[in-house]
């Protein structure tokens, strides 16, 4: 979508965080203690705003690239942070009701958050395991003299096919949780592969993606004025931090491979808060990446993934094509798709590590802010009891 066309869409909230920005108006002249407050949750908002606009403005070229998803992880990482701040400095608030409410509903809804970290780091591991067949096509066939026989072509092959079915199997298991047959009939040793998934995931096998964002996206409405009123703009603040943590994790199974993967977490935000536009505006993007016809099956929507099946494609169907000796005309062409497997490949072997570090940052941000707060909450009503 061109920028345009997300600069309208955001000057419709122009009004943006109109229900603070009056509250702030009111009581200034009763109580200047609060505005210090109210500036900082209001600062919060456009933070969020800021982070999630320059995200929406990507490209689709680089829309859920590795590089996309750490920038979409550091956001969250940066809003995370300024929250914990906020929490921090209104220890004496959160057992009030309904903050009390508020706030504890938050840290449940970040527990369910830490199971698909798990399930995404998972899915990091998934495409390593393709990434060594792609490196096995290059160990056969990048080499500089011009003597590739068929013995190299048919290893090549063989890792190709050995991909393919990688992938499918992972295509199947978006499609169904309860009956993972694995058996391709290819070898013996296919029965001890099928048992793979359940020794080496950290997530159970009945365990859904789908289900989990469901989950933390359930009867999570929007604060009403009074109680924003009674909890002085804290609810906004926990409310926006689950907005944020509900879409960065629905966005990390749409990218990454995980189990039972599904897309159809609705996202409904008026847009009298300034992140709203954004926000919506990358789910739409993101669900219209999903409907393309040559992404609809996909494993994950993350932009190396699509390029590795691509590749993959292609070299399959050149190596099927083939007839030895090869011409030179043949030998050009092989050449031309190594190169374009070496660089799918390249992109993978720099960017999932450090992924693979964010996301795990993520979790221990998630599990620190929550020890945090739930502490406080602790301490708070001790000292009031």
């Amino acid at each position: 979508m061109p920028s345009t066309d997300f600069q309208d869409a955001s000057s419709s909230s122009t009004f943006g965080f109109s229900i603070l920005s009056r509250r702030r108006d009111q009581v200034h002249s009763i109580d200047s203690s609060l505005t210090g407050l109210e500036m900082e949750l209001e600062s919060f908002q456009r933070r969020v705003a800021d982070n999630f606009q320059d995200l929406a403005s990507s490209n689709s070229d680089s829309l859920l690239s590795i590089e996309w998803i750490r920038k979409l992880l550091d956001t969250f990482l940066c809003c995370q942070e300024e929250f914990r701040l906020i929490v921090f400095n209104n220890k004496a608030q959160l057992n009030k009701p309904p903050m009390d409410r508020y706030i504890l509903d938050f840290f449940e809804r970040s527990v369910k958050a830490l199971d698909i970290c798990n399930a995404i780091r998972d899915g990091i591991e998934q495409i390593r395991q393709w990434q060594k067949q792609l490196e096995i096509v290059l160990c056969a066939l990048d080499n500089n003299n011009r003597t590739n026989g068929e013995g190299q072509f048919r290893r090549a092959k063989k890792a190709l096919v050995d991909l393919a079915i990688g992938m499918l199997d992972e295509k199947d298991s978006n499609t169904t949780v309860s009956h993972r047959n694995r058996s391709f009939g290819r070898h013996k040793e296919q029965k001890s592969l099928g048992h793979f998934r359940s020794l080496s995931w950290s997530v159970s096998r009945t365990w859904s993606a789908s289900k989990q964002l469901q989950a933390i996206s359930n009867n999570l409405v929007a604060p009403r004025a009074n109680e924003i009123s009674s909890t002085n703009g804290l609810n906004v603040a926990v409310f926006t931090m689950n907005y944020v943590l509900l879409f960065v994790t629905w966005a990390l199974v749409a990218a990454i491979p995980c189990q039972d993967r599904g897309l159809q977490t609705h996202f409904a935000i008026t847009k009298q808060f300034y992140w709203a536009s954004p926000i919506l505006l990358l789910h739409e993007r993101i669900l219209e990446e999903s409907k393309k016809r040559d992404r609809r099956n996909a494993c994950g929507l993350l932009k190396e993934i699509h390029e590795m099946e691509k590749c993959a494609r292609h070299m399959n169907e050149l190596i099927d094509s083939l007839q030895f000796p090869l011409t030179e005309e043949k030998e050009r062409e092989v050449k031309e798709r190594v190169q374009e497997v070496g660089l799918v490949y390249d992109a993978m072997k720099d960017g999932l590590d450090p992924l693979e570090r964010q996301v795990r940052e993520v979790f221990h941000r998630i599990v620190s802010c929550r020890t945090e707060g739930l502490d406080s909450v602790g301490r708070v009503n001790g000292h009031h009891g």
